[in-house]
This record gives C-alpha cells, structure tokens and sequence, in this order.
C-alpha cells in the first residue's frame, strides 16, 4: 500500500510532466493550486482515498476533462474549480 508521502510526490510528478493534450495543460493549474506538496497541506488529503498510481493518474485526468468540459472563465475562478472537485467530486 501507497503511503501518503508517496501518493504526494507521484501527484506533484505526474501534473508536472510535459503536456500531451490540450487537457494536460490544466495540470499546470492544478499544481499551482497546491502550491505546497507535503503532507502538511490539508488539500492533499483526498490522496487517502486512492489507492494506486493509476488511480492518482485517472484523478487527475478526470479533473482536467472537466476543467475542459465544464468550466467557465467568466463566471468562475479556476482555484474555486479545483476546490470543489476535490471536496465534491
């Protein structure tokens, strides 16, 4: 089992690899949101919760189709996005 140190940097690693898609360049965002990746930043929590690199993988994956699906630039702000995606899904 994954613990949460590994789970952290195998997130900040994967949203730092150079983009493949136009998805992929909101992994950039999504970094930047959590500013600070250690196990100290409540944020990153969520990460207790999945239980693989390839569930790490599809996590963000998933956020960044729904950042292209779903969010709106004038109507909202990408942190507040990002935020209820972690706490809502």
């Amino acid at each position: 089992m994954l613990s949460l140190d590994e789970k952290i940097q195998y997130l900040e690693n994967y949203l730092t690899m150079p983009n493949k898609n136009y998805a992929d360049t909101f992994k950039e965002d999504i970094a930047m949101f959590f500013d600070d990746f250690t196990n100290k930043n409540e944020l990153l929590f969520f990460l207790n919760k999945l239980n693989s690199f390839e569930g790490i993988e599809n996590w963000a994956d998933n956020l960044c189709s729904r950042i292209v699906l779903k969010f709106d630039y004038e109507a909202e702000h990408i942190n507040d996005f990002i935020y209820d995606y972690i706490k809502f899904g």
